[in-house]
């Protein structure tokens, strides 16, 4: 069956399309063409947005959870729910996102997590992969990562979570001044995985160390990192000059204030920033008290706190994607690249995630010029 989706315009990182026709046929975009020089096709189904921006939909990277479920669950409930809150938030695709725990419930849920990567379908957004957050993390910089499971990283640790996930993680945190963590960086790159900078006390040698043996990414810059210091810059010093690492950033104005957002856009910019959620639990849900993996977190009024701590977030990408554009003063096109290619492209999932063009999936946004979500179209339908 054939469908036509119309707007006033198309914007992809690197691409301009005034009043777009895109063709799709079995959840795939045939074409792309522009109304201006090619006349509308006939269809089974119209969808035409003629106020209206089209995008890709975003992909984040970085997110434990939704409407009351943590992904460590790994039940097909648990991730469906997560799936279909993510959807209704303008996410096509995820990386499921687990937390610091015991060795046993870790191996459980990258078990049970393989399992729901492998359904042919799902209901909303695709997770196409596990972020293992945790646990070879800082003790000093752990956040609320529970200190009596953290390890110290070995390649042959590495590959029991790995052989566990069947091969389905994607993205690992490390603190790259850990015994082992160059090692373990550089052994997980041979299997696809990359390794993102994070929850870490290292200093400049040891943060460019990291980078050296093959990390791509910083995970929520600022947040979890030694303090910036004009004589030992450190990890935050170090991801803010390292031209060609992508760094992620929770911008809600809880995590990091939007001054140092501006600076962080300044220092990254549009193709190496990284917007992500970091969401738990409690996403999409009011006040209460909710689980991140195996303990609890209060929410309240947006701030997630455990003993007294930051505990991820309640943010969505589609307000992360206003707020960027808000705090910095960068246009549309900018914000959704940071929310969509530039994370596809630190995967190396570009082709398969984060633009929009013939052959790929028909994942798209439609989004006001302010960036509000007017609706989301995934494998070509309409989200409900």
């Amino acid at each position: 069956m054939r469908t036509v989706i119309t707007a006033g315009l198309l914007l992809t990182a690197e691409t301009h399309v005034e009043r777009p026709i895109i063709v799709v046929e079995d959840r795939r975009i045939v074409s792309i063409q522009s109304a201006l020089n090619a006349e509308l096709p006939a269809a089974a189904t119209h969808h035409d947005y003629a106020q209206a921006t089209l995008t890709p939909t975003f992909f984040d990277v970085h997110t434990h959870g939704a409407r009351g479920h943590d992904v460590m669950e790994a039940t097909t409930r648990a991730l469906d729910t997560v799936g279909k809150f993510l959807a209704s938030c303008g996410v096509g695709a995820y990386l499921a996102t687990t937390v610091t725990a015991s060795e046993e419930e870790i191996l459980r849920a990258l078990d049970g997590l393989a399992t729901q990567i492998e359904r042919p379908t799902h209901p909303g957004a695709t997770p196409v992969g596990i972020h293992l957050e945790g646990p070879f993390l800082s003790c000093e910089k752990r956040g609320v990562h529970p200190p009596q499971y953290l390890q110290v990283p070995t390649i042959e640790n590495f590959d029991r979570y790995y052989q566990a996930a069947r091969g389905h993680i994607q993205l690992m945190t490390i603190a790259p001044e850990l015994p082992n963590a160059t090692e373990v960086i550089a052994h997980a790159a041979k299997k696809g995985v990359r390794a993102s900078l994070g929850h870490s006390n290292a200093n400049t040698q040891e943060a460019l160390a990291g980078i050296a043996a093959g990390a791509r990414s910083a995970t929520h810059t600022f947040n979890a990192m030694r303090a910036l210091d004009h004589r030992d810059p450190g990890l935050v010093g170090v991801v803010l000059d390292e031209q060609n690492l992508y760094a992620e950033i929770i911008c809600d104005a809880i995590h990091v204030e939007p001054s140092i957002v501006r600076l962080f856009w300044k220092a990254k910019g549009k193709d190496r920033a990284i917007l992500i959620t970091d969401a738990m639990s409690a996403a999409g849900m009011p006040n209460g008290t909710y689980r991140l993996g195996s303990f609890d977190v209060t929410v309240e009024d947006g701030r997630c706190l455990s003993e007294g701590r930051l505990a991820g977030s309640v943010l969505t990408l589609d307000a992360a994607v206003q707020n960027l554009m808000k705090f910095t003063g960068c246009g549309l096109q900018a914000a959704v690249g940071c929310a969509s290619t530039n994370p596809a492209k630190m995967m190396g999932k570009e082709k398969q995630i984060g633009d929009l063009a013939p052959g790929m999936l028909a994942n798209l946004n439609v989004l006001k010029p302010t960036g509000e979500l007017q609706a989301t179209l995934l494998r070509g339908v309409p989200v409900s």
